[in-house]
């Protein structure tokens, strides 16, 4: 099947793509879910302790034989469903994980190969928590510069990077992937403007110590655990963390020329619920328009956004105004404004 005519041509001059808009959407959950109250137990914590401070009542977790890899495949499968697309349609493959399936090669081009798209760059992003919409700008870019369609998705597995006797992270983290197809578009649809952002000072806020070139893994360093996933000082982190988001919001939104009361629904980062909050606040936007799924989506990083889209796409009507942000390790910071 041929890919659908990208640029339209007027009395001899070919019309410029303006935008790239989202033409499909996908989710993909584990089956398996550990309820809070569960995790409680585990962790020797007093019941609703894991709620009162994050706001999650259960986390979806893959399966023992689940990899990044499949979450990631399931999710972009049904976005390019839902788009009509034929997978050698797209020229790019990008995907957002801190969970690749092996350290080499990138996980991307076995998701591509998996999918069919022979004729497709694919890349990993390790962006952490803004990884999706680091990737959703740079697949704006291709997207209008080659007329042609970009799939974007977001997959982690961060079960398997969690010490499972640590309260600050594994009550968090969850497992999960959402996906977007990106095609051009003359019309109002689509990315408005973009953001990104970067603080390097505080690179160890949250991070894995050993498993890269600074420190390569050994017998020692894998009994201390150091193979897994580190939060240091976390109300500071917290803080810095509310603070970027609501700094992402403000910049993309002077970037765009858009008052805040001119977004219908703000997506942020499901962290955790009290973060989410103190971002709110700051911004002074309306929670009945603040998309919020934490409570049985858990943070999977990157993932969290798209999968808030695709979960939540039937509240969107055409014209909305959608603003996406996020912070996550790094420290690095985004934005996205989208219009449905």
């Amino acid at each position: 099947m041929p890919t659908k005519p990208l640029v339209e041509k007027h009395v001899g001059r070919v019309v410029p793509v303006q935008r790239s808009v989202v033409l499909g959407l996908g989710a993909a959950l584990p089956a398996q879910r550990e309820p809070s109250a569960e995790a409680e137990r585990r962790l020797g914590l007093p019941p609703g302790w894991i709620l009162e401070r994050t706001g999650i009542r259960e986390r979806p977790l893959a399966a023992p034989d689940e990899a990044t890899s499949d979450l990631a495949t399931r999710a972009s499968a049904a976005a390019l469903a839902q788009a009509g697309l034929p997978a050698e349609a797209i020229g790019l493959l990008l995907l957002a994980t801190s969970t690749p399936d092996h350290l080499l090669p990138p996980t991307a081009p076995v998701v591509a190969h998996r999918l069919g798209l022979s004729r497709a760059g694919a890349i990993d992003l390790a962006g952490a928590c803004s990884g999706f919409l680091y990737a959703l700008a740079l697949a704006d870019s291709y997207v209008r510069l080659h007329h042609t369609y970009a799939l974007v998705v977001a997959a982690n597995v961060l079960s398997r990077r969690i010490n499972p006797n640590d309260p600050k992270t594994s009550a968090l983290f969850a497992d999960g992937a959402g996906a977007v197809v990106l095609g051009p578009s003359e019309g109002p649809s689509g990315i408005v403007a973009y953001w990104l952002g970067a603080d390097g000072s505080c690179w160890d806020a949250l991070y894995i110590p050993a498993g890269g070139s600074r420190l390569p893994l050994t017998p020692e360093r894998v009994a201390r655990g150091e193979h897994l996933m580190e939060m240091r000082n976390g109300q500071a982190l917290f803080r810095r963390a509310a603070l970027g988001m609501a700094e992402a919001a403000r910049r993309v939104l002077a970037q765009a020329n858009v008052p805040m009361d001119a977004v219908s629904w703000w997506i942020p980062h499901q962290a955790n619920h009290r973060l989410i909050e103190e971002a709110r606040r700051q911004l002074g936007f309306p929670q009945a328009r603040t998309l919020n799924l934490v409570d049985r989506l858990g943070n999977s990083s990157a993932a969290t956004i798209p999968l808030v889209l695709a979960l939540e796409a039937h509240r969107f009507q055409p014209g909305d105004l959608l603003l996406c942000t996020a912070v996550g390790a790094g420290l690095l910071a985004a934005a996205v404004l989208l219009r449905w």
